[in-house]
């Protein structure tokens, strides 16, 4: 009974204990590890990190991710440049210290899932809920608490990086960019063949609609609601094939941006000079850090008495190591110069300003990839809603733009039978009229292909086709010579039985 009353007790006073930790950061009182990019003063208050450097590449951070909309597109952009991440490690001899490291997919998540660089002082982002035995060895399992679920969440607390709306924006952005389709999710663009891949959402159901590949090759895209089979494990709620959809909106998108060339094409100008900007004032703060270690060696050096070699070689070998370091950097800064020369010239202007006017060329150019027309299109495209079970022999679709607009759109569909097809009636009678008027089926097939006719399976009429539809109707072949025997041959060159 002792021993248990003992236990009790401890419980009871780690309970207490944690009730007055709980209650500290409910006043924004108690000091919390702080990442990279923040810091605490000498009276414990929380402030930017006074590293220009640091702040500089945060800030580049949160931008790109402005501009790409993926925390992968990212982390490729800053290897692509060479910028590593400042890191402040946990655990190491010095752990309060920043260290710079290539930039990967968790570290720029990290930043971008990180409350504090909003300025917002946060307590209970996880908990711990169960956990397993490993070797003998209870590990507890650490889960994270959705954002609605934070014991203290204390907004504009201290400064920051970005504000309150844009780190709950770039939450949700990066929730949707997760491939979800049933969750509602249209993630980020990829590389495959579907113009509309994610934004798509069945006329039917309401459900977003998921893609699959068909054809002998996997090369004809097909969007698909399979909402009723994992629902109710009844058929398909619907099919839609994408490539004419696709071309649909292209055109659309393509008319919808063309009063807007030059517009863009100044946007580009800007954009792209205002990228080569912020990557000086990279390079600028890099070759800075890299002078200021190989003096800040070369002072260690020189502090150290002459006959002290011991210590005078290992300090020499450091110094030598900062110039090499900050000589290669010098190298690499000259080399991206050359690549990137930080004022176009007048011939540069105009030949960018040329192509982004040419806003079609630059759509159907070999070297734009189809994530990038994905991208374009989805500045401009929220949702587009499709419904091929709407109109017989059509494929109806509503477009949600990004400023709020709709705008309702149709087209011609393929289908196996002309029970199916949009405008049998129209059809039928047109065949009748030529037919009456002496043409042959392949006269009829031409005539018919030239006024916007297609056949069911969406390829022009031939005369097989009208031979076809001439039987199903029961319209007799025109005698040409009235009632006297066919000729062996006819004007069209074809021969009679």
């Amino acid at each position: 009974m002792t021993g248990i009353m003992s236990e009790a007790e401890l419980h009871q006073i780690k309970q207490r204990l944690h009730q007055g930790e709980r209650q500290k950061a409910a006043r924004g009182e108690l000091r919390l590890p702080v990442p990279a990019g923040l810091a605490h003063d000498r009276s414990g208050e929380i402030i930017l990190n006074p590293d220009e450097q640091v702040q500089a590449r945060l800030g580049l951070v949160f931008a790109k991710f402005r501009e790409l909309h993926s925390a992968r597109a990212v982390m490729r952009y800053l290897r692509k440049n060479d910028l590593p991440l400042p890191v402040r490690p946990v655990l190491g001899l010095a752990p309060h210290d920043v260290v710079w490291r290539q930039a990967d997919s968790p570290q720029v998540l990290s930043i971008l899932q990180n409350p504090a660089y909003a300025g917002a002082y946060v307590y209970g982002r996880r908990r711990v809920d169960g956990g397993r035995i490993s070797h003998g060895v209870y590990r507890p399992k650490t889960t994270k608490v959705p954002i609605a679920d934070w014991e203290v969440c204390l907004q504009a607390a201290h400064p920051g990086y970005i504000g309150w709306e844009e780190f709950m924006e770039n939450q949700r952005r990066l929730a949707n960019n997760i491939n979800r389709y049933e969750a509602g999710h249209s993630g980020v663009p990829r590389k495959g063949a579907a113009l509309l891949q994610g934004i798509t959402v069945c006329g039917r159901c309401g459900r977003r609609m998921s893609l699959r590949y068909s054809g002998p090759a996997d090369d004809y895209p097909v969007y698909t609601c399979r909402a009723d089979r994992h629902h109710e494990g009844g058929p398909l709620c619907q099919e839609v094939r994408a490539l004419p959809v696709d071309a649909h909106v292209e055109s659309i998108l393509l008319e919808a941006l063309r009063p807007d060339k030059i517009a863009i094409a100044i946007a580009a100008l800007g954009q792209i000079e205002e990228e080569t900007r912020q990557l000086e004032r990279q390079w600028a703060l890099r070759r800075e850090r890299a002078r200021y270690e190989a003096e800040r060696a070369r002072r260690q050096y020189d502090a150290v008495e002459p006959e002290n070699r011991l210590v005078a070689r290992s300090l020499e070998r450091v110094w030598e190591e900062k110039l090499r370091a900050a000589e290669a950097i010098e190298q690499d800064y000259e080399r991206w110069r050359q690549d990137e020369p930080l004022v176009l010239n007048e011939l540069d202007r105009e030949a960018l300003q040329r192509l982004g006017e040419d806003l079609p060329g630059i759509w159907h150019s070999p070297a734009t990839t189809a994530a990038e027309r994905k991208g374009i299109l989805r500045l401009i495209i929220d949702e587009v809603i499709l419904d091929q079970k709407r109109f017989r022999g059509q494929v109806w679709f509503k477009i949600l733009w990004q400023t709020g607009a709709t705008s309702e759109h149709s087209l011609q569909r393929r289908v196996h039978a002309y029970g199916d097809y949009i405008d049998l009636e129209r059809l039928r009678r047109r065949v009748i009229e030529l037919n009456a008027a002496g043409k042959m089926d392949k006269e009829i097939a031409a005539t018919l292909n030239a006024e916007g006719f297609v056949a069911a399976r969406g390829c022009p009429f031939k005369g097989e086709n009208v031979w076809l539809l001439r039987t199903r109707w029961g319209i007799p072949t025109v005698k040409i010579n009235g009632t006297s025997a066919n000729p062996d041959r006819w004007p069209d060159g074809s021969y009679s039985v």
